[in-house]
């Protein structure tokens, strides 16, 4: 997961709890994009074999989504899922301890974050397949409810 690194991106949280949109932070779009342009091998096979198009089980993700202060590397909004592709620089240990830091906000806000090694995704990417899959399988979303459902 990606902090906004030096962009002042000061947010609004009554504005961002906007449900449809999870804690969207519009002021990230334009470094969410630069990301998604720039995105690392691991990224784009897990993204192209199995993420993309609803391969996954017909669920949407988005790539490099901007959450509160943070971009995602993949989010299912349906699921509450946020997919991390962790490289190098995540076993330093400021990075994980910042990586930590992020989660625990994250799942506050109840998303839960599955977590990959690049090696992980460029070695075996159809154990990272099976493991989301069983994943969503031991975690189906909650049936919407209607606000004005009519009792009889």
């Amino acid at each position: 997961m990606k902090g906004a690194g030096g962009m002042t991106a000061r947010i609004n949280i009554a504005e961002a709890m906007n449900s449809s949109n999870l804690y969207y932070n519009k002021k990230l779009k334009e470094f969410a994009r630069r990301l998604r342009n720039q995105a690392t091998k691991a990224e784009v096979k897990l993204w192209n074999e199995v993420l993309r198009g609803r391969q996954m089980h017909v669920y949407t993700f988005l790539r490099q989504r901007p959450i509160l202060y943070f971009i995602a590397d993949f989010m299912c909004k349906e699921l509450m899922l946020i997919i991390e592709v962790d490289g190098y620089t995540h076993e330093w240990e400021e990075q994980w301890i910042l990586d930590q830091q992020r989660q625990a906000k994250l799942e506050e806000l109840e998303f839960t974050i599955l977590r990959f090694t690049d090696e992980e995704i460029l070695k075996d990417i159809r154990n990272v397949e099976r493991v989301i899959e069983s994943w969503i399988e031991d975690h189906p979303p909650a049936p919407l409810q209607r606000e004005n459902s009519l009792e009889n």
